[in-house]
């Protein structure tokens, strides 16, 4: 039956009457019976006339107006303004209501099914559970991808690389395109690295972190490689093996007491094989140059972070505990040394090598001034004190001959 619209405007579309028809149209969204009453609390004069004439009666008295929506359909038919009813009529009035429950319902189903791929590839992988009951509570992927139309080819992309994790030393794009088909799906501007770089870092068990070099580690550690033959190591008297085409070259180089570079591409597609018991680490080159000059094949293995240690350090260094060496750090006792060491100690299990705050006050002596901004060091929490109030920095090179001494065995 046909609405006369003039009509119902005349009587549900004032201002003093919005309440009435917004609490239908809500009652409406959530699929409420309008056979109920609602009420207003401090209604005005002008509101408590409006309902008396729509209703043709005056309400009760008191701050609170209570309507019966039964009584308003029975008028709105009655007065042929909207013969269908309360319901069409705010339709009319409002246009067209959404079943808020419904329609919730349908978005979850939608997301259920954008999410299916991923939660298949991750259903046997119980080290993943963790971090796929983080991405859905926290709404990572609703943000990154708004509708599950949207999320949909995304989270399909994720299982898919998810599916070629561990890799074995192979170059992130290629694993990006064979997993996805783009070779920059991975590229660290993506919403796919955002959600794969996290699932990355469940699966090798590293700590959270930020910068580029923290992603390559990450990828490094589950065997996909970013830059792979950029990110180096600096060594000394690893013993190598015969096992490995990267065991061989250590082998080699060590007969002859010379450094040896390795890239992050050689100790993810290659690792030699272990070692022996206790590995020394030290911050600057100078230490490994001067202890293979001066020591040559008898050094004992040597680690060398050459400052910030990135991806192929600490890869090696994970190697290395992994198979059962110990390791212990030394670097500058300066407030950058003392950064570069709160890194190594967080990212790896080391212990300090004459890198203690009784070891600093027996070389201070030999030291310079000390400048820069103060650090607290996390092993030791009375270094940084005691580098405050000595005030002079001691880097490894005034204490090369100690640390020869320990390399010496």
């Amino acid at each position: 039956m046909s609405i006369d619209h003039g009509r119902l405007a005349r009587l549900l579309g004032g201002e003093d009457l919005a309440w009435l028809v917004g609490r239908c149209r809500r009652r409406m969204e959530r699929a409420q019976s309008l056979a109920a009453s609602v009420t207003l609390s401090g209604a005005t004069g002008r509101q408590r006339a409006a309902v008396h004439r729509l209703l043709g009666r005056p309400p009760r008295p008191g701050s609170a107006l209570t309507v019966s929506l039964s009584a308003v359909d029975e008028v709105v038919r009655r007065s042929g303004a909207c013969p269908d009813g309360l319901a069409a009529a705010v339709v009319a009035l409002t246009g067209e209501v959404t079943d808020r429950a419904a329609a919730e319902a349908d978005r979850d189903r939608r997301w259920r099914g954008a999410f299916a791929p991923l939660e298949a590839a991750v259903a046997h992988r119980p080290e993943l559970a963790g971090w796929l009951h983080g991405v859905h509570s926290t709404g990572l992927v609703r943000r990154l991808a708004a509708t599950p139309e949207s999320a949909a080819p995304l989270l399909a992309d994720l299982a898919e690389v998810i599916g070629s994790l561990p890799a074995t030393g192979e170059p992130l794009g290629r694993l990006a395109a064979r997993a996805t088909g783009s070779a920059h799906a991975l590229d660290p501007d993506r919403p796919l690295a955002t959600l794969a770089l996290g699932a990355a870092r469940a699966l090798s068990g590293l700590p959270d972190g930020t910068g580029a070099e923290w992603r390559r580690e990450v990828w490094a550690s589950v065997g996909a490689l970013r830059d792979e033959v950029s990110s180096t190591v600096l060594t000394l008297g690893l013993p190598g093996d015969a096992r490995t085409s990267t065991g061989r070259a250590l082998a080699a180089w060590h007969e002859t007491g010379q450094p040896a570079v390795l890239t992050l591409r050689q100790l993810v597609r290659d690792p030699p094989l272990p070692c022996g018991p206790e590995v020394l680490v030290c911050e600057n080159p100078v230490v490994v140059s001067t202890a293979a000059d001066r020591l040559g094949a008898g050094c004992l293995p040597l680690v060398c972070t050459s400052g910030q240690p990135g991806a192929a350090v600490l890869h090696l260094l994970r190697q290395l505990t992994s198979a059962g060496a110990a390791l212990r750090y030394h670097g500058d006792f300066d407030w950058g040394g003392l950064r570069v060491g709160n890194v190594v100690f967080a990212r790896v299990p080391a212990t300090p090598w004459r890198f203690r705050t009784a070891d600093y006050l027996a070389a201070a002596h030999r030291g310079q001034d000390l400048i820069g901004t103060p650090v607290v060091a996390a092993w030791d929490g009375g270094l940084g004190a005691a580098m405050r109030e000595t005030g002079v920095a001691v880097e490894e090179e005034h204490v090369i001959d100690d640390l020869l001494t320990d390399l010496a065995g």
